[in-house]
């Protein structure tokens, strides 16, 4: 699943593909009904590929949370955001399970569930293929 160019802006639902830089900021186009509009440069923007969840250990990339979804759901749809946040909690720890609940709030995991259905019913849920290691990629060192 490819995130770049794809943006959340603060203030208003949904996603948006940035589509070019004007002069005093961006035109975007909305995920949902296609519309595009200007967004100034003063917006609070985000970058859903330069967004990470919390883990005890590490940050994990949204779009690592984004494919485990999707592994599980077999690219469909998942949960409604608007379920109960205990349900969207027990859920999210089987794509994430060792997130820092102190410091991933349910209105994230909220976001989140809502994010991954925008993305599929733009057609943009596409499970990664991770590139597996081959002896042509590898670095190798010999010992002479």
């Amino acid at each position: 699943m490819n995130l770049e160019g794809i943006i959340s802006i603060a203030g208003k639902g949904g996603l948006y593909k940035l589509l070019s830089q004007s002069r005093g900021g961006f035109i975007v186009e909305s995920l949902v009904d296609g519309k595009r509009f200007p967004v100034q440069s003063t917006n609070n923007v985000s970058s859903l590929s330069d967004i990470a969840m919390y883990t005890y250990e590490e940050e994990v990339p949204l779009v690592e949370v984004f494919n485990n979804i999707a592994k599980k759901e077999n690219e469909g749809l998942t949960l409604n955001h608007k379920e109960s946040a205990k349900v969207l909690k027990e859920y999210f720890s089987t794509v994430l399970p060792d997130f820092d609940e102190d410091r991933v709030y349910n209105s994230d995991i909220k976001k989140v569930f809502q994010w991954y259905n925008l993305l599929h019913g733009a057609g943009l849920v596409k499970i990664s293929e991770e590139k597996e290691d081959t002896i042509e990629d590898a670095d190798v060192v010999s010992e002479d």
